[in-house]
């Protein structure tokens, strides 16, 4: 991780095929595309993979939240249970949707914990997003099995996990619907993009229609033969990024061995360092190693490694001061800061968002270190980075 640490020929192929024919649009244009369909073939591709029935493509892994809150039919004044581990993104998509974030406990998995789901379930939740964060799995059986019985939609938020599984089944496909992120930095970078699986028809095409303003792509190459069943936006994504995309989701086999490799070589050199435990993975085969998390016995002992390791040249995310990741420094969530009025300061019983405390997610996050897990990294690499961190642990 990311994918642009191994851009080559493949992705410069896919790219030259699309300026050749000069259209970036991924919609029409048949005449001149010389069959070229960039973002289709990455569906098809995407579906393969994850073993879904239908996927669709659109602008970032922003934009797939957002499309599929719709298509799966959660809007104004529905509470959607969601981390308060994860990107801010996440949290956006449901304001945005009009609907209200509801922050539930997360365990050792650094994902929701289903444990603590019934303590914030109301009479006007509808839907749990829990995050794979990191890579890895959320205790996604279980959090699924209460979703079923209390008649909740499921809807996977995998941006940071594509590639990653749970007893076989990729992450994604246990909801109604689930997103990933195609984004810059991730495992696999269209540079922007993102993505929904589901194995609902009737979710794929409002997710078809609602990210290009409600088109439902019916009028052959007239675009303005399109009817408009539903009201939309515009998150589609181009050609181009599609293209790079598709190269990518091609190395996807090649990444995850890489990824896999790199981390057990780092694990297994912390096994037996003092004070270290790993983060709970439900499924371990199913990690797509992104990172490797760890926990220190106390805040002052992690806030310690983790300095060390910055200083040493390994440096480490610690979680608990991310102002992107953790809500701890979500300031413009507690004040509803807006560009214009917010959906959600009309609610009733809107939660206390600048007083929101989460006392068991706070205990683990302030012990939390993450080593993020480079593709490009030689063995030279690896042992340099042992060496940094068998150092960094010295008091």
């Amino acid at each position: 991780m990311p994918g642009f640490e191994i851009f080559g020929d493949e992705e410069r192929k896919e790219v030259a095929d699309v300026l050749e024919t000069g259209v970036l649009f991924r919609y029409g244009f048949e005449g001149a595309r010389n069959g070229h369909f960039k973002a289709i073939e990455f569906e098809k591709k995407l579906g393969d993979i994850t073993g879904s029935a239908f996927s669709h493509l659109c602008s970032s892994g922003t934009a797939a939240l957002c499309t599929a809150l719709a298509a799966c039919g959660i809007g104004a004044g529905d509470e959607v249970i969601v981390p308060p581990f994860t990107f801010v993104a996440t949290f956006e998509a449901v304001i945005n949707a009009g609907a209200i974030p509801v922050f539930a406990e997360i365990d050792e998995t650094l994902c929701l914990n289903p444990d603590r789901l019934e303590a914030v379930l109301t009479p006007r939740t509808k839907a749990v997003i829990p995050v794979h964060m990191c890579g890895a799995m959320a205790r996604i059986g279980e959090i699924k099995a209460f979703c079923d019985k209390k008649g909740l939609i499921l809807l996977e938020d995998a941006c940071q996990s594509i590639g990653a599984s749970f007893q076989g089944k990729a992450l994604g496909t246990f909801g109604l619907a689930g997103c990933f992120s195609f984004d810059a930095v991730k495992t696999i970078t269209c540079g922007e993009g993102g993505g929904i699986i589901t194995n609902s028809r009737e979710i794929y095409d409002l997710c078809d229609q609602f990210a290009d303003h409600g088109h439902d792509h019916l009028g052959g190459p007239d675009r303005g033969a399109d009817n408009h069943p539903i009201i939309g936006t515009n998150y589609r994504i181009s050609e181009l990024n599609a293209a790079v995309g598709l190269a990518q989701l091609q190395k996807l086999d090649h990444i995850l061995n890489t990824q896999r490799n790199n981390k057990n070589a780092i694990k297994d050199a912390m096994a037996d360092l003092p004070d270290v435990t790993f983060r709970y993975l439900p499924d371990p085969f199913g990690d797509s190693a992104t990172f490797l998390s760890f926990f220190l016995p106390t805040e002052e002992r992690a806030r310690q490694v983790a300095a060390n390791l910055a200083k040493n040249g390994a440096p480490s995310p610690y979680w608990y001061d991310n102002n992107w990741h953790y809500y701890k420094k979500w300031d413009h969530l507690k004040q509803l800061k807006g560009s214009a009025r917010l959906a959600v300061e009309l609610a009733d019983n809107l939660p206390d968002y600048k007083n929101m405390k989460l006392e068991e997610s706070d205990a683990i996050m302030k012990r939390t270190i993450s080593m993020q897990i480079m593709l490009s990294w030689s063995q030279k690499d690896i042992d340099k980075r042992i060496q940094a961190i068998t150092k960094s642990f010295k008091k």
